[in-house]
This record gives structure tokens, sequence and C-alpha cells, in this order.
């Protein structure tokens, strides 16, 4: 009997995890410049431009994982603070991870079982924002930590600055 329970958690555990995905592909938006590292096998259905700035999304093939890469001019000449005052749309006691420094911002929410993860950085030589949402299942949060940690660090203005 516990053979069997082991054997059901090992099979739920590879069933809803991201599929392993050896191929990552750089996106990149040549005119506010933003870099990208994205893992091409797990977001490999194009849903056209960003609903933000310029920029693209992608789903997962079953639909229950979404990103969205953009950029946009720093219109307003906004820090990572204030940027989030004008633009967060989760309330704040709902946002379980929160990092703002002087040059970018990383923020996490859980809603309806879904994990939103949102990264922007702020270019001060370009006066541009650089940024990717991602929205995934909370219950797959373990298998998606490295995808997030090499999104988030891969995120980048073409120019570096």
């Amino acid at each position: 009997m516990r053979a069997t329970v082991v054997l059901a958690v090992v099979v739920l555990a590879v069933l809803c995890r991201p599929a392993a995905s050896e191929e990552w592909t750089t996106f990149m938006e040549p005119n506010f410049g933003t870099r990208l590292e994205v893992p091409s096998e797990i977001f490999s259905v194009h849903e056209g431009p960003s609903y933000r700035g310029i920029g693209e999304q992608y789903t997962t093939k079953d639909g229950r994982a979404a990103l969205a890469v953009y950029s946009q001019q720093n219109m307003r000449h906004d820090t990572p603070r204030t940027y989030l005052q004008h633009n967060n749309l989760v309330p704040r006691r709902m946002i379980d991870y929160r990092r703002v420094t002087g040059s970018f911002f990383a923020i996490s929410a859980v809603q309806e079982g879904m994990i939103f993860y949102s990264r922007c950085n702020f270019s001060s030589r370009s006066g541009t924002i650089h940024c990717f949402d991602l929205k995934y299942p909370a219950g797959e949060k373990a298998a998606w930590d490295a995808i997030v940690t090499r999104l988030s660090r891969s995120l980048e203005p073409l120019e570096h600055g």
C-alpha cells in the first residue's frame, strides 16, 4: 500500500510540473531594447502583442501558464517604487513577495490558485522600462522556481544601462 501511495505521488509530481526545458531562446524587442531568455519548449504558443508596452505574449500548449514580455518608455520618469504605486493592480495585502531597488522591482501574489509574478528593470540610460509578467499554477510552484529565477536574472536592456 505504501509503495502505491509513493508511486502515485511521484506520478502526480511528474504530471504537474512544467515540461523539462532544455531549449531556451533569447527574446529581443529592438524598439526599446528588452532581452529575456525564454523557455521556448514551455512557452510554445505565441498569443500576439503584449497587453502593455511593446512586446509579445506566450502560453503553454495547455494554456495553464502565460508569459508577457514588454518594454515601454518611462514617460513619467518613474522609479521602480513610483511605477508600482501607479500601476500595480494587486492590493498590497495580497502580495506575497516584494523586492524594490533603485533599478528594478519584483512582486508575486497568489490569486485563485495562480501565482502572478512580475519584474521590471529600469534603464536610466535610455529611459525605458523592461518587464515580464508570468502566471502559473500555485500548486506547481516548486517546479517553476528555477524557471522564474532564470527569467528574472536574464531580463535586461540590450544596452545594459
